[in-house]
């Protein structure tokens, strides 16, 4: 169902199950809120008996499907904005206990959410370790240094290891400043949320679903 969070941004939500073990906020790639993760939301609702919710992460963007152009708007977006939906959409599924997990971009919003307290666990589905140098801006501050003083004990990584924007050197800065990494051998960028993609390795992306449910339902 899709509903409104106060800040305006648009999320699509599961409460159906009756009494969900907890909840969770999901945080899409680049391309943004869209069947694929409607889709998902129901699924993992359902699938792992949890309130799940998802949210657009380009509110106030009229963006086409053109990874060009979104790529383009990536600078206008404010990690503090982002934060605010996550933490509205965390207090729409109405229980004490939630997780965070992103792919892609929203991987890297997740780092970036390390530094709040609201999320208990978080699954960062290969995302940017440091922010690529065309999506600087002033309101676009670096993951790493946001999980350097924020809680890094509480993110697991989900990396391909032959990824572009998860080099070896930036994932053993991961693990330096205490996230937990799980790596998938010959994997590139996107392999495990989206069957259509090229890059989909089933077997991984079963395996790194089963891990992100078992991380986040560590206490």
């Amino acid at each position: 169902m899709r509903i409104t969070l106060p800040s305006g941004t648009p999320a699509e939500i599961d409460l159906s199950v009756s009494n969900p073990v907890m909840g969770l906020v999901i945080m899409p790639d680049i391309f943004g809120m869209r069947p694929l993760f409607d889709d998902l939301v129901a699924q993992l609702a359902r699938e792992w008996n949890m309130a799940v919710i998802a949210i657009e992460p380009f509110p106030n963007q009229t963006l086409s499907a053109d990874i060009a152009e979104r790529m383009a708007g990536m600078p206008l977006l404010s990690d503090d904005a982002v934060l605010r939906d996550m933490h509205e959409a965390a207090d729409a599924l109405g229980v004490d206990r939630v997780g965070l997990m992103g792919f892609c971009m929203g991987g890297m919003y997740c780092h970036k959410a390390a530094r709040s307290d609201r999320f208990a666990r978080i699954s960062s589905f290969y995302g940017m370790i440091h922010i690529p140098d065309a999506w600087m801006s002033a309101t676009q501050g670096d993951p790493l240094a946001y999980l350097e003083g924020g809680n890094a004990d509480r993110v697991l990584a989900i990396i391909g290891s032959l990824d572009p924007y998860t080099p070896p050197d930036q994932v053993l800065e991961l693990l330096g400043v205490g996230v937990t990494v799980q790596e998938y051998p010959e994997a590139v960028h996107g392999f495990a949320h989206d069957v259509a993609r090229p890059a989909h390795r089933a077997h991984d992306a079963q395996d790194a679903f089963n891990r992100t449910r078992d991380w986040l339902l560590t206490s």
